[in-house]
């Protein structure tokens, strides 16, 4: 944690220390840079991508989305400023939510329901990290560059997840030994 804070610090201070106000890349370049191995692309990649997995499609999302959890008495449903997904449990409609705001318009989910948890766990922390970084190094200047930046920093993240795939349809399985086919 404190390495954490020293590393943001010296961001700081790198970007504030140009001889000319930072520009949007230059500050997006430093967020991927104190990011690294925990962007959501990265964990996407990573933990969701070796695993036998299911595509889910979401769809067309807007640019900056209204996204809630709902609770209904079918179940979870996923609210993207109109539309509603069903989602079968509460850590399936929260690490879709993430692939949502990044407005990825198709995603593998894990098929192994237990780990999508702690899954979710982690995109929802690499976000909330993402969007403090953001805050913190553009603390001071205009709220059209932090809207730059953010958008800059999710329209990576949503091309690196679409080069890793959306996996399967269905998920693949090995038939029976007495059913393999000699």
């Amino acid at each position: 944690m404190a390495a954490d804070l020293e590393s943001i610090e010296a961001a700081i201070n790198r970007v504030s220390n140009l001889p000319r106000p930072a520009t949007s890349q230059v500050i997006v370049n430093e967020i991927e840079l104190l990011m690294g191995d925990r962007s959501i692309d990265a964990i996407y990649r990573d933990l969701v991508i070796p695993d036998r997995t299911r595509s889910y499609e979401i769809g067309f999302v807007a640019f900056n989305p209204y996204i809630d959890v709902i609770y209904t008495l079918l179940g979870f449903e996923l609210k993207i400023s109109r539309r509603r997904l069903l989602c079968p449990d509460l850590a399936t409609a929260r690490y879709l939510s993430v692939f949502a705001r990044l407005r990825c318009e198709k995603v593998a989910v894990p098929y192994d329901i237990t780990r999508i948890s702690r899954i979710a766990d982690e995109l929802e922390s690499s976000w909330r990290r993402m969007s403090l970084l953001v805050d913190r190094l553009t603390a001071g200047r205009s709220a059209r560059l932090k809207s730059n930046v953010l958008k800059a920093l999710t329209e990576k993240a949503k091309l690196r997840i679409e080069e890793s795939g959306s996996g399967a349809k269905f998920p693949h399985f090995r038939a029976p030994r007495s059913r393999r086919s000699k």
